[in-house]
């Protein structure tokens, strides 16, 4: 376990926020996870509590006068081998992709939609994350957990974690009282190409790859490619990829959308109408225009993005402005997928 006092969070945020925290945890294992919060219990600590992943899905407004928790727990193990079913422990520690990338390598096949991925594979099963016609609920059995209140381990199934669009209990219900240790996912060992969403299948005929030919690996890169040209590096521009969800509709509300904007791309669901958040922050003109140190990316509106040292209430105002225009023209409330700290 390491501990640190009165540490810069400016690394550990993807906007690049240069914010305080009281105290930063980084523990290696649910036992030093454990001995933390029993202590703490002990000493009748009840300061604020935060933990993150890799930072992919904050964004910091002021110095956290608490004590920020993060996994460095690793480890992908196989639980079982059944048939076509491969099922598999991994470390919430991990970096997403380097777990996608270790599937593949494996013969282990589900996730190659959810390539390049910012983040940890702790918060997929917080975020419930998703890209390209997958989510990680389509891949997750059960979810490892610690108490941050006890100490105690927990488990909940798929079901208990009550998995909605970039929405789970964990977002809700039980926010902030339990650290993912470990996620169960069952795969693969048949190659089944999910290529029907977001332009995979143009981009491959661009390539001149055919359906039949297509390998994981090959359907992996194409995901990088596309998430590239769409996504700055948020090395090189601070950024928390997509900042919006993407609102889902009513048919009535969606019958009045059309009235208006007959041309308007839509998903249509069981629950609603699903638009683009992207279309809606274009339509109001917001594609690559800045309010002062924050701005909207150039090559995508879901984006916001840090232009140079901007401070978290300057991305907050940005927001605040587009949701405010989306509400004003088409009568849409976007909620932000980003989590205020």
């Amino acid at each position: 376990m390491e501990i640190k006092q009165n540490i810069s969070l400016k690394n550990r945020n993807t906007f690049g926020i240069d914010v305080f925290a009281d105290k930063l945890v980084d523990y290696y294992s649910i036992e030093e996870l454990q001995d933390f919060i029993r202590c703490r219990v002990a000493d009748g600590d009840t300061s604020p509590l935060l933990h993150i992943g890799g930072g992919s899905n904050l964004l910091f407004l002021k110095d956290f006068h608490g004590t920020i928790l993060h996994s460095c727990i690793q480890g992908i193990n196989v639980t079982a081998d059944e048939g076509d079913n491969i099922y598999v422990r991994v470390g919430a520690g991990i970096r997403w992709d380097a777990w996608v990338q270790y599937a593949i390598d494996s013969s282990w096949f589900g996730l190659e939609n959810l390539s390049a991925i910012p983040g940890e594979v702790g918060a997929s099963a917080i975020q419930n994350i998703g890209a390209y016609g997958s989510e990680a609920k389509d891949f997750i059995l059960y979810v490892d957990c610690v108490d941050l209140e006890t100490g105690d381990i927990r488990h909940f199934c798929r079901a208990e974690c009550e998995y909605g669009y970039r929405d789970s209990i964990f977002k809700n219900v039980v926010s902030g009282r339990y650290a993912v240790t470990h996620v169960h996912f069952q795969l693969s060992h048949s190659f089944r190409p999910n290529i029907e969403y977001g332009g995979i299948r143009a981009a491959l005929q661009e390539q001149g790859i055919k359906e039949w030919d297509l390998s994981p690996a090959m359907l992996r890169q194409t995901i990088i490619h596309l998430r590239q040209q769409k996504l700055p590096d948020p090395n090189v521009c601070g950024n928390a990829g997509s900042f919006f969800k993407n609102p889902i509709i009513s048919y009535e509300d969606w019958a009045k959308l059309l009235e208006n904007c007959p041309d308007a791309p839509h998903y249509e669901l069981e629950t609603g109408v699903k638009v683009p958040a992207a279309w809606l922050i274009e339509q109001c003109g917001w594609k690559g225009r800045s309010l002062g140190k924050a701005g909207v990316y150039a090559n995508q509106p879901l984006v916001l993005v840090n232009n140079g040292d901007a401070q978290g209430k300057d991305i907050a105002a940005l927001s605040k402005a587009i949701q405010d225009d989306v509400a004003k023209h088409f009568g849409i409330t976007l909620e932000t997928e980003v989590c205020f700290v």
